[in-house]
């Protein structure tokens, strides 16, 4: 019994995760921009963090800026509004948890593929 992949169920099994990896993602990510399905799923975690980070900035940017629609009338006061606060606690914490899980998925799946190059 041989434990190798052929190319052609390779190439498949790269699509497969590629695609998966970038539905997860909300983006494309074509044959030519992943050579590998790793390479997708660190493309997908990249791209959970950045519309994470995304969240994150707007909701800063309400605190910092006032625009939280409550208005208090002084510009540039910042809003101190509990439920912009709260929110903003809520999303950076999802931020941290994203950010811990994409570093211990891609260590893990990294040290996997690296163990298993050494029994090649």
């Amino acid at each position: 019994m041989s434990n190798t992949i052929n190319n052609n169920s390779s190439a498949q099994f790269n699509s497969l995760i590629s695609d998966a990896a970038a539905t997860a993602g909300n983006q494309t990510v074509s044959s030519d921009q992943s050579k590998s399905w790793f390479e997708a799923l660190a493309k997908a975690w990249g791209s959970a963090l950045d519309q994470q980070a995304s969240k994150v900035t707007a909701l800063s940017d309400q605190v910092s800026n006032g625009s939280s629609g409550g208005g208090n009338g002084q510009a540039g006061a910042g809003s101190d509004n509990p439920s912009v606060l709260t929110q903003l606690t809520a999303e950076s914490l999802k931020m941290q948890f994203l950010s811990t899980s994409a570093s211990t998925s891609n260590n893990a799946v990294g040290q996997a593929l690296d163990n298993l190059g050494r029994k090649q």
